[in-house]
């Protein structure tokens, strides 16, 4: 199961430079010139959760496997991309196949760095790329609807619901606001069906303010203004320094880099606040499977049955699903481990209509 973020925004923002310190690689060049990363680079990154370092550590588990996030890095994009300019077209194509939409945006000011607006300002950056999009969902909407509308003289019954979820869609749009605004008011076949409509601004989206590294620990007067930007749409921001994560990726030694962190006034890299965003973020939670041999981490979305989580492992446990052997984080932490928690009455037997439970640590029974 694949959950990813796209990574947008302008050109010499620091997008790349903050995907190769997410995936501690080269992979996306990072340069002083517009359109640097052509196509999209992809990485998978490991979700830093202290609890299953715990849960190993009590399970003497030889082994620790977190679960993870995918990012995507985007070429960057440019006033007009909805029209073509720049790279648009690939641009809004490759971010139509992302779960998640992460926009990097510059909060530091570097005379050797241009500025594809000639000027820093990460609002206007903000709504430049936000504009963009909109333009690109309102026109594939527009045309949409004379499609239906005529399935719908032919009495298409379908074509009449989806044809009365754009009619609610196109007025936001039209009106400046994302897609996404509609979410909250849908039911859950709605939202399945706007699902499928796959609007660029009904995607999640989080701000990712980077600053210079003098203020990476406290951010600055234009990373607060994100804050605000974030705080009115109910979304989600979070500073960073693209240049100091760049830095610490390349440090190998895990008390080297707390050691250089510390002395940034920063007590983890900005990175991990990035990946844990992205991934509340897609509404995902997380649940253990640990042993002896290994302890690991699982990803699947909040609402997710027992059986789900049985085959986010493998199918075949989903399909053969019996039972779960369910233990909570705190139960199994407390009481020293499975055994413990057997024998104080916290390992429950759950069937087919569990809702799993962030922490969660499962034995699966199936049988196929």
């Amino acid at each position: 199961m694949g959950f990813n973020c796209g990574i947008v925004g302008l050109p010499n923002v620091g997008k790349s430079t903050l995907f190769n310190a997410l995936t501690s690689t080269q992979a996306a060049e990072a340069a002083n010139f517009p359109f640097c990363t052509i196509e999209p680079n992809t990485g998978r990154v490991g979700v830093p959760d202290p609890r299953l370092t715990k849960v190993a550590d009590i399970a003497k588990s030889a082994q620790i496997i977190p679960t993870q996030l995918e990012f995507v890095d985007i070429a960057g994009l440019v006033r007009g991309a909805s029209k073509g300019e720049g790279l648009g077209n690939q641009f809004l194509a490759n971010i139509r196949e992302t779960d998640a939409i992460v926009m990097v945006l510059r909060c530091f000011e570097d005379d050797n760095i241009t500025h594809v607006e000639g000027s820093v300002d990460p609002i206007r950056d903000a709504e430049v790329i936000t504009t963009e999009l909109m333009i690109a969902d309102l026109e594939s909407l527009e045309k949409r609807e004379q499609a239906l509308i005529k399935r719908v003289r032919g009495n298409d019954i379908e074509a009449k619901e989806t044809l009365a979820l754009v009619a609610r869609v196109l007025p936001l749009l039209r009106d400046g606001k994302p897609a996404r605004v509609l979410l909250p008011e849908l039911s859950p076949d709605e939202r399945e069906r706007f699902r499928q409509l796959q609007l660029l601004t009904s995607k999640p989206q989080l701000y990712v303010a980077n600053v210079d590294e003098d203020n990476a620990a406290t951010g600055n007067a234009l990373s607060a203004k994100v804050a605000e930007l974030a705080k009115a749409e109910g979304a989600v921001s979070v500073i960073i320094s693209a240049a100091i994560e760049s830095e610490v990726a390349q440090l190998d030694d895990p008390e080297e880099k707390k050691e250089f962190l510390a002395g940034l006034g920063l007590d983890e890299p900005g990175l991990n606040k990035v990946i844990r965003a992205g991934y509340e973020l897609l509404g995902l939670l997380t649940f253990f499977t640990v042993g002896p041999k290994e302890a690991r981490a699982w990803t699947v979305r909040k609402g997710a049955t027992a059986p789900e989580a049985a085959g986010a492992i493998h199918t075949d446990f989903q399909r053969g699903f019996i039972k779960a052997e369910t233990i909570a984080y705190d139960d199994y932490v407390a009481l020293g481990g499975e055994s413990g928690a057997r024998d104080g009455g916290k390992l429950r037997q759950e069937g087919k209509e569990y809702i799993v439970k962030d922490g969660d640590i499962f034995h699966f029974r199936f049988n196929v």
